[in-house]
């Protein structure tokens, strides 16, 4: 009886730690890369005070079509699932795809449009260079750890 409620204890423990460990890491990538573009850009304080909550409303937008909704339809296709798909089954899938990928380009458009009114045309190329360059270091830094490992 009490390894029936210590195996789904120690589980619920581990999946704690790991979500934990995870949010922490998720938010301190996030505290590096607010810094890495603000000096990059070079913001003013007042530019920062009008760019940041844009720039933290799109990230949350476009994290929640990417990974919630995309996901989801991914999993639907993964889970062993593709080879037993039929075709209008597929086309659905398909069209839910397309209407994500409508939505990312209209929150993208909505998003330079807002920042036009708070950055120089030439501040938002570089914001655009400078999260590129951040996301590069981040995948390198994640390979240089993962071969320590090995």
């Amino acid at each position: 009886m009490k390894r029936k409620i210590l195996i789904p204890l120690f589980l619920l423990i581990a999946f704690i730690g790991f979500s934990q460990n995870f949010k922490d890491k998720k938010e301190k990538i996030k505290a590096l890369k607010i810094a890495y573009i603000t000096e990059k850009l070079e913001l003013t304080p007042d530019e920062a005070q009008k760019f940041w909550p844009i720039y933290n409303a799109f990230d949350d937008q476009e994290f929640d079509i990417r990974h919630n909704k995309m996901r989801t339809l991914i999993h639907k296709i993964g889970d062993g699932g593709f080879e037993s798909l039929s075709e209008k089954e597929a086309a659905t899938l398909l069209n839910q795809m397309e209407s994500y990928e409508d939505q990312l380009y209209t929150l993208r458009k909505k998003y330079f449009k807002e920042l036009q009114s708070v950055l120089s045309a030439k501040k938002i190329i570089l914001l655009k260079k400078s999260e590129e360059e951040f996301n590069r270091k981040l995948l390198h830094q994640f390979r240089e750890n993962r071969d320590k490992r090995d």
